[in-house]
């Protein structure tokens, strides 16, 4: 058994779960057991770098559930851009 965490960061809290799983089990199957799955398709990381959720979890990973962005980062910063002028 190895030992894991599954992050997940809301608008409003932030949610993190310890859990022991056997080894090779994915990342996809971690973030199942935490309860914290989303909608398909999950959109994964394992200390901030995006990994496919079909790879296998290693001792001590953190597992963080992405959401949706609201708004695009582009049209973000073109939107502040324009306020400045």
């Amino acid at each position: 058994m190895i030992r894991v965490r599954v992050v997940r960061v809301l608008p409003e809290r932030h949610d993190e779960i310890e859990l022991e799983v056997r080894a090779g089990t994915t990342l996809r199957q971690a973030v199942e057991k935490s309860g914290f799955g989303g909608q398909p398709p999950l959109r994964l990381g394992v200390f901030g770098r995006a990994r496919k959720p079909d790879e296998p979890v290693k001792e001590g990973d953190r597992i963080e559930v992405y959401r949706e962005l609201l708004i695009d980062p582009k049209d973000a910063r073109r939107r502040r851009a324009a306020k400045k002028s």
